[in-house]
């Protein structure tokens, strides 16, 4: 009922026009937040920029900052270059050089039989044989000792004392059995040279008992000064940052990663751009090997170059292709949890054939456990990609059988994550009709 002053509904006719509408927060609401998330968008672009960029740096000054500094780690780079052909032969020739340019065997040898070869002169004709022999049974003598047990403990004795007096020269400091001689900066093997020439004087040679070896024939050659100048500046400048850089370059992924709005996308540039960095340092690795064996082209230690080269660098030729087949599955997890839609039916297919073989054991306390599993299935899955990160780099022996275990670990995990959602979800429509 309406009364005397009530005025009429308005008819469709008559309806009076809509004012326009004011603007509300929820209108303005997508301008809004538009700004934080272009910011967010030109944040993540930056720190994958930075990571992309410091990402070979990090990994060399990694490298070198375990391999010097770590005795342990050198000793393990090392080492092993003790059962390399090459190497025993090239300080098989320095050593056997160092005695033999002292030790002029046929000039003794004339010197002793002088009385008897001018009685009989035809005994000149075997002065020449029986130096060659000498000379023979000294240069079998020193590859006998460098292939013996003897000089494997002493190899590893004497790299052990020479890491930490290489840290030393780098520090500014000169001391043991690296020093620098004029211009030039010199390994003493004069060790090696003594436990020859006692296991000569042992077999009956002791001319070479009095023959006093200089120290310039004792000594090896690793760098000039010059050279060592510059790897004093870049120790003192990279090695205070070099242990934590690798890991800021990880955590700049991480936030790249964290601030994208398509994730799956950042995981895929993430992959991308770790595999080109690892391309990148392999190159660098051949071409840095090439010019390490031209250096030493034409010296005592040429032949052996390419080993010491290939056995120096290791670790990171290692950690090279661990960086090349992780940015390669990056790539493939970006790709499967994309947003195609190959991608959306694969997954679909997996999750569905897992859930299904969940939803079988939705009684009992498996039902139990998927029910919470469901529940906080979004953060366990960012646990299970933790753990795979802490198996890969625990003890810092980063290695394709770790990463593999890695991968297979995430798999798995994540499988039997998707298993016990299948299994709460079946045991909740179980109960829901209760």
């Amino acid at each position: 009922m309406t009364g005397p002053n009530d005025a009429p509904p308005p008819t469709p006719d008559t309806a009076p026009e809509a004012a326009p509408p004011a603007a509300t927060p929820s209108a303005r609401a997508p301008a809004d937040a538009e700004r934080p998330s272009r910011a967010r968008a030109i944040a993540a672009g930056l720190c994958l920029v930075l990571a992309a960029l410091l990402t070979v740096p990090a990994g060399l000054a990694y490298w070198g900052q375990r391999t010097i500094n770590d005795g342990q780690r050198y000793v393990d780079t090392v080492g092993p270059l003790v059962d390399s052909p090459e190497v025993q032969a090239a300080v098989a020739t320095k050593v056997t050089e160092a005695i033999q340019k002292q030790v002029d065997v046929e000039a003794i040898l004339n010197e002793v039989f002088t009385d008897v070869i001018t009685d009989r002169p035809r005994l000149q004709a075997l002065v020449g044989p029986l130096s060659g022999a000498i000379n023979g049974l000294i240069d079998s003598q020193v590859r006998e000792f460098i292939a013996s047990d003897a000089f494997e403990d002493f190899w590893v004795a004497a790299n052990t004392r020479a890491q930490a007096r290489m840290v030393q020269l780098l520090k500014g400091e000169e001391a043991g059995a690296l020093s620098i001689q004029g211009d030039e900066v010199v390994l003493d093997v004069s060790e090696v040279i003594d436990q020859v020439k006692q296991r000569l004087i042992a077999r009956g040679l002791t001319i070479v008992e009095r023959i006093p070896v200089p120290d310039v024939d004792k000594q090896i050659v690793l760098l000039e000064a010059p050279q060592l100048e510059q790897a004093r500046t870049i120790y003192a400048f990279s090695n205070p940052i070099a242990q934590w850089l690798i890991l800021v370059v990880a955590a700049l992924y991480v936030v790249a990663y964290v601030l994208a709005r398509n994730r799956p996308r950042m995981a895929t540039a993430i992959g991308a751009l770790v595999a080109a960095n690892a391309l990148l340092l392999g190159l660098a690795l051949s071409v840095g090997e090439q010019l390490f064996v031209n250096h030493l082209s034409g010296t005592v230690f040429g032949p052996a170059s390419r080993v010491f080269y290939e056995q120096l660098l290791s670790y990171l030729d290692r950690g090279q292709q661990v960086l090349l087949w992780l940015g390669l599955v990056l790539v493939l997890a970006g790709l499967f949890a994309g947003r195609s839609a190959p991608a959306v039916a694969a997954r679909s297919t997996v999750a569905g054939g897992l859930e299904s073989v969940g939803g079988q054991l939705a009684h009992g306390r498996t039902g139990r456990a998927g029910h919470w599993v469901a529940a906080n299935a979004g953060w366990l899955r960012y646990a299970v990609g933790a753990l795979s990160v802490v198996v890969l780099l625990w003890g810092n022996q980063v290695s394709m059988s770790r990463l593999l275990w890695a991968v297979v670990l995430v798999v798995v995990l994540l499988a039997v994550v998707q298993v016990l959602v299948g299994a709460g979800r079946g045991r909740r429509s179980v109960t829901l009709p209760g």
